[in-house]
């Protein structure tokens, strides 16, 4: 689809993220953006990834003109009210993932559209951020250890929230159940963001 409106930025490292984008058939630049993801200890489940969003688009700030629109993203999996990220190594994977068996978690991703106006009489440009959230249910089989360590010695999942993937092997195995978006759990829903792009005339 042809944009005239924005030049639209992608403000993620992700191959996932930029594959389900160019999937929407909208021209874009992917961007690399270096951000503090911490994050306030009394946040809880979808607060977090917002939070960590728009802290992404904040970052590239100095950099955004007016006429571009950047989207950053962020996800998280959340289970027994507890918040799992990217693990740190094969051991905290395996811990994630024997949290996650036989249970029904929820996979939240936040969204976060950013643009700069044009600037005010002060020669300042300040950053509009608009943010979504989306969020699936997820259920889990019972898995057992070996399966667990089969997964991740032959998959690598330590750059995805949660320690898998739904679109590898696991998901293949493990998934009985999803209420919600499919694409949100690979995390992008590109479902919000096409809708989001239609009403800025994007599409």
């Amino acid at each position: 689809m042809s944009n005239d409106h924005y030049q639209i930025l992608l403000g993620s490292a992700s191959p996932r993220r930029r594959e389900l984008l160019a999937g929407l058939d909208i021209p874009f630049t992917a961007i690399s953006i270096d951000a503090d993801e911490t994050f306030p200890s009394d946040l809880r489940a979808g607060d977090i990834p917002i939070y960590i969003s728009r802290a992404k688009a904040r970052a590239y700030e100095p950099s955004l003109r007016p006429g571009q629109l950047l989207i950053t993203a962020d996800t998280i999996v959340w289970c027994d009210n507890q918040m799992l990220g990217k693990p740190h190594d094969e051991d905290d994977a395996f811990a994630m993932l024997r949290l996650l068996s036989g249970k029904t978690h929820q996979v939240y991703t936040a969204v976060t559209f950013a643009e700069k106006k044009s600037p005010d009489t002060n020669h300042q440009s300040p950053i509009v951020l608009s943010t979504l959230v989306d969020c699936t249910d997820v259920t889990f089989k019972e898995l057992t250890d070996d399966e667990i360590r089969y997964y991740i010695r032959k998959y690598r999942p330590l750059d995805k929230a949660g320690a898998y993937g739904i679109q590898e092997w696991i998901g293949y195995v493990a998934c009985t159940k999803l209420d919600g978006s499919y694409f949100n759990v690979m995390g992008f829903p590109v479902h919000s963001v096409y809708a989001e792009l239609k009403k800025r005339g994007v599409v």
